[in-house]
């Protein structure tokens, strides 16, 4: 049985991609880098699996999600 799949937060996201912010959501923008998603009225995160995929092949991420 896998771990389930954690939420992390901008500045997770920043250490883990050394990516700026602005990189970040012009990625998301262009559909290479993963969305975020809304975990409550004011916040959101990314999902720990999707940034790691992203992490392990950024030229070749793409969306599963959406894919499907």
């Amino acid at each position: 049985m896998s771990e389930p799949d954690r939420i992390i937060r901008l500045k997770t996201v920043l250490d883990r991609t050394g990516l700026s912010r602005s990189t970040i959501y012009r990625k998301i923008a262009e559909g290479t880098f993963p969305a975020q998603i809304k975990i409550s009225i004011n916040g959101a995160g990314w999902r720990e699996s999707d940034v790691n995929r992203w992490v392990e092949s950024p030229t070749g991420w793409c969306d599963h999600r959406s894919a499907d």
